[in-house]
This record gives C-alpha cells, structure tokens and sequence, in this order.
C-alpha cells in the first residue's frame, strides 16, 4: 500500500493524499449486496466491507466493482443516516476529497498535449510573481514538479493559523490566492526537484494555472475535457455551494482536540454534511458517486481522455521513489498485482478508487466518516477482489 500523508486542518477537515495508517478494531455491521456478476470471493468483499465501516468509525461504507465483460457488484454496510436509519444508496453523491487531483492531473495532461502548456514550464511563466518571499520561487518550479509534488511548496492546510480560522468560521469562503499566500508564509520543505513530500498547495497553484491558460476556470475546464467526454453525470465542483446535490446520506467526523489548533472536543459524533469546500479548492473539492469514479478510473486507463504519452507520465513515479505518478498513485498488492488510483478524504467522508492497468476492472469504495486511510480492512478488501484465489 502507498505511504502515508494524512493532511488535517482544524475541526477534522482533511484532505488526504495516499495513505497508510494504524487501525484498530471495531464493532460489525450489518451488509447487503445487490447481485451481479463482479469478481472476488463474495464473502470475503462482504467481510472487508464490514471491517472498514468498524475500523474506520463510519456509520456505513459502500463499495462498487466493475469487471468489463463481467458485471458489477455493489455491498453496502451500516447506514447512510444515524438518525433515520437510511441505508446507503449506489447513487448517492458525497464529497471524494483529493480524488479531485486525478481530475486536476488529467485536465493539465490534455492541455500539454494539446500544446497548450509544457510540463517543464515554470510557475513564473503563468501566474508571474505569485510564488515568492520567504525562500520560495516560482521560477525554479515547474508544471511537472506541481503534478508529481516535487515542488518543495508547504501545504497550507498544516498552516496553524489557517487551522484556527477555519475553527472559529469553517463555512467561510477561501480563495485559492488566499490559500496558496498562506503556504508562501512558511520555506519550503526543499528545493524544488530533490525530494518528493505531498502538498495541496501543488494543485490549488495547477487550478490556477488551468485558469489562465483557458480563461475558464478549472472546474468548467475539467466538465468540458473529463466530465463531459467520460459522462460523469454525477460529478460536479461545488465551489462555495455547502450542500450535496440529491440523493445523499450523512457525513460524519469526531470531534477531538488537536495540538496545533487548540480544538477541543468531547469525541461526539457530528454531522458535516453541509461545509464550504473552498478551502479545498482544485486539491479537493469534488463531489461524486461510486459509479462515476469507476468510469474516471477506467476511462483514464484506458486512454480515452489524455493521450498515451501523457497517461504514461501519470504513472511515471521515478521522482516520487515510486510513491506517486502525476495524479495517481501505484497500489501493490501482495499476490504481485499493482493497482492505480487516488483515495480522498475530507471532513466527513473518505473514498478510494482503483483500477488495473488497463482500467478493466474497477474498485471503488467510500465510508460516511472522517477516517485515516490505510485500513488494514482496505487491503483485505483489494486483495479478495483483484488477487487470484490460491
């Protein structure tokens, strides 16, 4: 599995990159599965699903596999809603947190394909004298180093101010200037091009970017280049809107403290289903369903939507240490079968969506809770499906 990047600002809002991180057992909870012909042992699916919701303190969690030629499968576990007892629907939309970066990824890939941008361009060259001051420079740092988290850039969601700001007023609207001249108040973590560490602030500068280079902004680029072509029907950017579009279930994090923000909190479960996502931005913001994921990563895969010389750099993780491409990330899985894909996580909610290499055969999972990824329930669950029984 990916190594761990678990990104936190105040009040549990997250957005996560790939992942691993210590679980520990839980309660069950009751399944269902809808018939189909999608591969795996049915009730080793079944019993991973189950595990996820328990070890990742979700009311509910839902997984859908799709196998070209083959059917698809959905099992849901728990609840979408702790109040009314609604079971999770296949069609429910919910917030996918970084999952937005293979979107992102792929919309800058089309428009270097198209020779719109070159992926050794500099930040300078786009957005001149935005990146600058305490050691950062945009023109040291390229749209390849932005794509692969090279940049060296501080993530501004581990800044502790922004973390109390987003405390005291958590539906207020960010501005991705706003976010990326929080990042501008720390160094960077190295030079650019010499190591790798995940940041958000690389995508929320590649929205911009998209921005300027189109005229349009990323979000109406992307439904034009990726949603649109791949009939993502339940896929949008919500920008400031705080509600999910229907039909959905609940989301739901604990409040605890945390030792940079000074959040204090009795481990209540609360309901966030209804946030402003702008402080996610091009790094999170997207809203989705397990349906349309699957289509993204086998669409992707399959090279419908960025040609094969970009989707090739996607998944080129040679200045990564073989962590992450450009928008996906390499799952390896024990049997010797290497996964791609992005999880997501944002207050709330927590998705992972993985295909094979070429994009046949999809998994797609979420839980209703703010959750650490890397659950050891996530591997059961990988390897009874895409690993050959023995």
């Amino acid at each position: 599995m990916p190594t761990a990047v678990a990104l936190t600002a105040a009040l549990g809002l997250a957005l996560s990159g790939c992942g691993t991180a210590a679980t520990q057992a839980g309660r069950d909870a009751d399944s269902r599965a809808s018939a189909g012909a999608g591969g795996g042992h049915g009730g080793a699916v079944r019993g991973a699903v189950r595990r996820l919701a328990a070890q990742g303190d979700a009311p509910g969690a839902a997984v859908l596999i799709r196998r070209a030629g083959g059917g698809t499968r959905f099992v849901a576990s728990g609840v979408a809603d702790v109040r009314t007892g609604r079971r999770i629907h296949r069609s429910d939309h919910f917030r996918a947190g970084s999952l937005t970066k293979t979107v992102i990824a792929t919309v800058t890939l089309r428009l270097a394909a198209q020779g719109r941008l070159g992926l050794d361009d500099t930040l300078e060259e786009h957005l001149p004298g935005l990146v600058r001051g305490r050691g950062n420079d945009g023109r040291n740092i390229t749209m390849r180093q932005l794509l692969n988290h090279t940049s060296g850039l501080f993530d501004y969601t581990e800044d502790p101010v922004l973390a109390r700001q987003l405390s005291a007023a958590a539906d207020g609207t960010r501005t991705p200037t706003s976010l990326v001249r929080t990042a501008l108040t720390h160094r960077p973590y190295f030079a650019p091009g010499t190591k790798w560490r995940y940041s958000n602030t690389n995508y929320v500068l590649l929205g911009m970017v998209v921005q300027r280079v189109t005229g349009r902004s990323y979000a109406e680029q992307a439904r034009r280049e990726v949603l649109g072509p791949l009939r993502l029907h339940g896929t949008s950017f919500p920008g400031t809107r705080t509600t999910l579009p229907a039909p959905h279930g609940r989301a739901y994090t604990r409040e605890s403290r945390t030792p940079d923000s000074g959040v204090r909190g009795d481990g209540a479960r609360r309901d966030v289903t209804d946030l402003n996502p702008s402080y996610a931005g091009a790094a999170g913001e997207l809203v989705s369903t397990l349906d349309d994921l699957s289509h993204l990563l086998s669409g992707l895969l399959r090279g419908t939507v960025v040609p094969r010389a970009e989707l090739r750099q996607m998944r080129n993780t040679s200045a990564s240490d073989g962590q992450y491409g450009m928008g996906l990330f390499p799952v390896r899985l024990s049997c010797g079968v290497t996964l791609w894909g992005h999880n997501g996580e944002i207050n709330g909610s927590y998705a992972l969506a993985v295909a094979t290499p070429d994009g046949r055969h999809t998994l797609a999972y979420r839980l209703n809770s703010t959750a650490a990824s890397g659950l050891a329930a996530e591997t059961s669950l990988l390897e009874a499906e895409f690993c050959p029984p023995r």
